[in-house]
């Protein structure tokens, strides 16, 4: 395992939308196919933007500052999930601050 630092943030963020609740992405028509999006890589390569990105864009103009969606990492359990902010900083509506207590990452 490659080095590494854990972190904890404080975040205030909406809206948000859960693709992770089924009635919420069918109101606004996301499939499975575009959250996880297995082609992203290959598709930006040909200079295309892949099915995920197309998404984000939809929820961008939308008004949404961010997305929750499944984790569909090898091992990934139902309960696990990632956050994904569009852009954010020390203020709403995507307020995104380090929790640094001790001074440790200054």
């Amino acid at each position: 395992m490659q080095p590494l630092t854990l972190c904890a943030y404080e975040v205030d963020a909406e809206p948000v939308f859960d693709s992770r609740d089924e009635a919420e992405r069918t109101a606004v028509g996301v499939t499975e196919s575009e959250l996880r999006c297995e082609t992203w890589e290959s598709e930006m390569l040909k200079g295309r933007d892949p099915p995920s990105q197309v998404l984000a864009n939809r929820l961008i103009a939308a008004g949404q500052v961010g997305m929750l969606v499944p984790s569909f990492a090898r091992g990934a359990s139902v309960e696990d999930f990632n956050l994904v902010l569009w852009k954010w900083g020390p203020e709403p509506p995507a307020r995104v601050v380090l929790i640094d207590d001790e001074g440790r990452l200054s």
